[in-house]
């Protein structure tokens, strides 16, 4: 039993600590509420996913045996519109993709950012190491090098003109992420995507929006 010298407090918490309190409070009931409804609207309109692997770090969190990310899908994003670079999506990983980041998983959906769309042309790299569309270097500041996966350093590929109807998709996790990149997968056809990952809403400490 722990005890102390002096009489305890009854003395109310500063204006400062409810403040503080309030905004976790306020902070997890708007985070329930939007797991409540991830699980309660209709298939169609969106869905929360587990993300599956690593290959997004550390934009999201995934790995074996850990708390992984779990973000909500606006599966009407391109019903008004089509994916555009920089889009976090969600795809069915496509038939003819031959390699994939979880062995024995073909029917696993797959996260990644989308990087260049139908009618572009991308490849990598330039004289500073960056990804090239239509012969601009991309500003990427999300990107992730795991330094157990070797130098950082972004893997040469390209020139890929990207076919209309297609998207070439990439990890943030650029030297751990199986992507378009590898050979035998190419662009994903925009048939294939669900949905755009708008925030990540599990864990809590990790809720809030996507960059």
């Amino acid at each position: 039993m722990t005890t102390t010298d002096g009489p305890a407090s009854d003395a109310p918490a500063g204006p400062a600590t409810a403040e503080r309190g309030g905004r976790r409070r306020r902070l997890l009931g708007l985070a329930l509420t939007v797991v409540a409804l991830a699980v309660a609207l209709p298939a169609f309109v969106a869905r929360a996913y587990a993300v599956p692997s690593d290959s997004m770090e550390s934009t999201l969190h995934g790995c074996p045996g850990c708390e992984n990310d779990h973000v909500l899908v606006d599966k009407l994003a391109y019903h008004f519109g089509t994916p555009r670079p920089g889009d976090i999506v969600v795809f069915v990983v496509p038939t003819s993709w031959r390699n994939s980041e979880l062995p024995g998983e073909a029917d696993t959906d797959f996260i990644k950012r989308v990087i260049a769309v139908g009618g572009q042309t991308v490849s990598c790299c330039d004289d500073r190491g960056r990804v090239m569309v239509d012969g601009r270097a991309l500003d990427e500041p999300y990107i992730h090098f795991a330094p157990e996966y070797g130098p950082a350093v972004q893997a040469r590929f390209g020139p890929v003109r990207v076919p209309d109807g297609q998207l070439w998709v990439m990890g943030d996790n650029r030297n751990d992420s199986v992507d378009s990149r590898a050979p035998n997968n190419g662009p994903v056809p925009v048939s294939d995507v669900i949905g755009k990952a708008r925030m990540i809403v599990l864990p809590f400490g990790r809720f809030g929006g996507i960059q």
